[in-house]
């Protein structure tokens, strides 16, 4: 059976591009509340669905290296055991058939496991993903010199991107996410998957889906289905969402909302059952290109109210459109065409998950030089944790002198 891949065991099946973790960091882009198909597979490596292909993505300081997946039978029994019980006949024979003529395709055309041939290609499903045209460094400058707080901030928490997803999938997750929480998204949209995604590859144990077409989330089967899966009135949101989509627009329609102005996209999507302003800008922002767009939730208020003094809508309990509205435009007033991306920063800086990076002690050998006295505390702060090394060692090695002499006298 084939494992998660990981660097070292064998870094001549990877391949690699230039990257700064300054400008990406994986932990951080993938961790952040994005997108919900990433898992951390060994330390450091992260192994998703990306482009209808299983990746697994690891760094150093200034490469990205990655590994692609080819296509397995995973199997009728075992995993896909769960997804017969619960999807409905029509819609796993549809899943049947696709299931069978994507084996046949791989039997007619094997692929390599790294799929050397189309390295080039994969290198641009990276760049293009990950929005590595896009110069991190350069925005953080600007928005640190406007924004002292986003500049404390940002020493930390560098290289937070904006990921460039597949439209459906985006809008899809994010449907998922009313009054919810990341972990329990995750869940849920890996359970989507599984029910109505193809299978793509089986590693140590587990089996890796694509995400699930229009044409399969409108079945008028989907709800009941979800609604078993656990994903209460969400169900009829999804069913609906992708049914109206289908029937009115057409397959193409998500995506030509990436060649239409931010405020004609997000008031597009809010036409559709389950989604509202923050879901749209979600959207607009991680998969449509409209780096302006600026998600607020009520996590987003509290910084704006905590970290910037933003009076507005003190006496409201809840974010009317107005509030969405003028909260935004406060930020892309500060920072500008991208203040999206800015946000994710701070957003990201304000899990919990990520709160124990703020105590990691910064540019502390500086602060002291200033004063004058940076060396020599540097100097004697080295030397006394070397004196309590040894201490600790030396005491080691004494209790196990006793230890062996007392079992020799024994």
């Amino acid at each position: 059976m084939a494992k998660h891949a990981v660097l070292l065991s064998g870094a001549k099946m990877w391949r690699s591009m230039a990257c700064a973790k300054s400008e990406l960091r994986l932990d951080l882009t993938l961790a952040c509340g994005q997108s919900f198909r990433w898992r951390e597979t060994a330390d450091g490596h992260w192994t998703g669905v990306m482009g209808g292909r299983v990746w697994t993505l690891t760094q150093t300081d200034d490469t990205l290296w990655y590994r692609v997946y080819k296509k397995q039978d995973i199997g009728v029994e075992g995993s896909d055991r769960k997804r017969k019980a619960y999807v409905s006949l029509q819609t796993e024979n549809e899943l049947e058939k696709r299931f069978q003529g994507a084996l046949k395709k791989e039997e007619e055309e094997p692929v390599a496991v790294t799929l050397v041939q189309d390295t080039h290609e994969e290198e641009e499903m990276l760049r293009d993903y990950f929005q590595l045209n896009v110069k991190l460094g350069d925005l953080y400058k600007e928005w640190g010199a406007a924004d002292p707080h986003f500049k404390h901030i940002a020493d930390i928490f560098t290289g937070v991107r904006m990921l460039r997803q597949d439209p459906t999938e985006c809008l899809f997750s994010f449907i998922c996410t009313s009054n919810n929480h990341i972990s329990r998204i995750q869940g849920m949209v890996e359970r989507l998957c599984q029910a109505l995604g193809a299978p793509l590859c089986q590693l140590d144990q587990t089996s890796y889906y694509n995400f699930p077409s229009l044409s399969a989330l409108a079945d008028s089967s989907v709800e009941a289905c979800l609604r078993d899966l656990g994903f209460g009135y969400r169900a009829r949101f999804l069913q609906q969402s992708a049914k109206q989509i289908l029937d009115t627009h057409g397959l193409e329609w998500l995506e030509g909302l990436r060649r239409v102005p931010y405020l004609q996209a997000c008031d597009a999507l809010r036409t559709l059952p389950g989604v509202g302003t923050k879901v749209a800008d979600c959207v607009c922002l991680m998969s449509l290109d409209k780096a302006e767009a600026v998600p607020i939730d009520t996590h987003v208020w509290q910084i704006a109210k905590r970290d910037y003094n933003y009076a507005s809508g003190n006496g409201q309990k809840s974010i009317t459109d107005k509030l969405h509205r003028d909260i935004g435009d406060f930020f892309r007033k500060l920072w500008g065409p991208y203040a999206g991306w800015a946000q994710s920063v701070l957003f990201c800086a304000d899990l919990k998950k990520f709160q124990k990076l703020k105590e990691v002690p910064h540019l502390k050998q500086p602060q002291e030089e200033e004063h004058g006295e940076g060396e020599t505390s540097v100097v004697c702060k080295k030397t006394k944790m070397q004196r309590e090394k040894d201490a600790t060692v030396n005491n080691m090695k004494t209790k196990l002198a006793s230890h062996k002499k007392a079992k020799l006298s024994a």
